[in-house]
This record gives structure tokens, sequence and C-alpha cells, in this order.
């Protein structure tokens, strides 16, 4: 068996009662970092053995993992923070034990987006999910496709690459496009920045440092 633990994104404490007791029964906590995860572990805790499963690995990993749930095994997949498969390693080990017929269930809990969105003032009763965008290619293609996109979007973007991101976004959605920027979800400096991507962009670049995990939330074209 298969199940995808979401972990918290900032503070411990929300982690959920079931994730915590899935974590405990597994035979095996497949990790995109053991170390981080391993911290988690001790906070709790968890005495599950770890093992990686990331980026780098996933493909050769995967036929192993679903080879120990075949036999009996419970499986227990995280990421660093939030819900596995969301701009994280998982996609490929559930599509591999679902191919396999092994049984896969994803726990509810907590993930960067929805924090973000609903706390954004934006409109969220339809919106679309971007992730990151393309460092370099495709990422002016990408952008140009979003122009004309009703929805709420919602973009993951990492802090040095910030202002770069709220300057584009300007330049092809337009400067005055509503918009949040949500900085460390759920950690001691949470903060939700509110206001045009022109007026975003010179928030942020007038700072010395950016911070922490960023997600950035665009109003839908008009």
């Amino acid at each position: 068996m298969l199940t995808l633990v979401p972990t918290p994104i900032g503070n411990l404490e929300d982690l959920t009662m079931r994730a915590l007791r899935t974590l405990r029964e597994a035979d095996v906590i497949a990790c995109e970092d053991t170390r981080t995860t391993g911290v988690l572990c001790a906070h709790y805790g968890i005495e599950t053995p770890r093992t990686s499963f990331h980026i780098h690995n996933e493909h050769r990993k995967a036929d192993n993992l679903v080879a120990r749930m075949q036999a009996g095994e419970r499986v227990a997949l995280v990421s660093d923070a939030g819900t596995p498969g969301i701009s994280d390693p998982g996609f490929l080990l559930v599509r591999a034990a679902v191919e396999a017929g092994v049984t896969v269930e994803a726990l509810p809990g907590p993930t960067a987006f929805v924090p973000a969105l609903v706390a954004s003032g934006l409109p969220c009763d339809r919106f679309v999910y971007e992730g990151f965008l393309p460092h370099k290619k495709g990422r002016q293609t990408r952008l140009r496709a979003l122009a004309d996109e009703p929805r709420t979007m919602v973009l993951y973007e990492s802090p040095h690459r910030l202002v770069k991101l709220l300057g584009q976004l300007a330049e092809v959605l337009g400067g005055d496009r509503p918009a949040a920027v949500c900085r460390e979800i759920s950690k001691l400096h949470e903060e939700t920045a509110r206001g045009t991507l022109a007026e975003l962009e010179a928030e942020f670049a007038s700072r010395p440092k950016v911070k922490g995990e960023i997600a950035v939330v665009v109003g839908g074209a008009r």
C-alpha cells in the first residue's frame, strides 16, 4: 500500500493525527530528503526507517518501492514540506503503483497554494495552479498564455527570483493587475502582501533581501 502523507510547511503542529499514525505504522517512509524528514520524525518520536526518494533517483527507486509494496509492505511517501506530488516528487511513484495494482491513498493536509489563494482576497471559486514557471526555455510562452486567463492564478517562486517574476507578470499581464505575495506560510514571519503587480514589484525590489517559500496569486483577466 502507498500512502501520500502531507507534512507541515511551517509549524510542526500542522501535522494531522492521521498522518502521524500513518508515519508510525508504515514499514518505510520514502522521503524527498531523509534529513529534513528526520527532524520531523525526531520531534514526534517516529522511529520508522526512512529511504530517499527525490527528483534525482525517483526513476530508479520507484520499481524497488513498488516491489516492496507488492510484497505487502506499507510505504508512506513524504516531500520536504506540503503534499507530495505538488511541485515535488511523487507522480512517478503513484503512477507506477497504480499500474502495478497497488492501493494508493492520499491524505488531506498542508499545501502552500490553498492558504495563499484564500488569504489573497482574490476570487477563489475558480483558479488555476501553475506552480513554478520554467526558468528559461518556454518561460515567455507560459507567461503570454496566462495573459488572457480569466481564473485566479497561483504560482510558486524562489525568493531570489520573486522581483523578476513580478516584473515579467506586470509587463505581460499589466502592472495594474491585482495580486498577492504570500511568504513563509505557517511560519513565524508569515506575510501576505497585497496590491497591484507594479506595486508589489516596487515593494519587494526595495527590500534588501527576500526570504522564505513564496506563492504568488494573480487576479484573472477581466
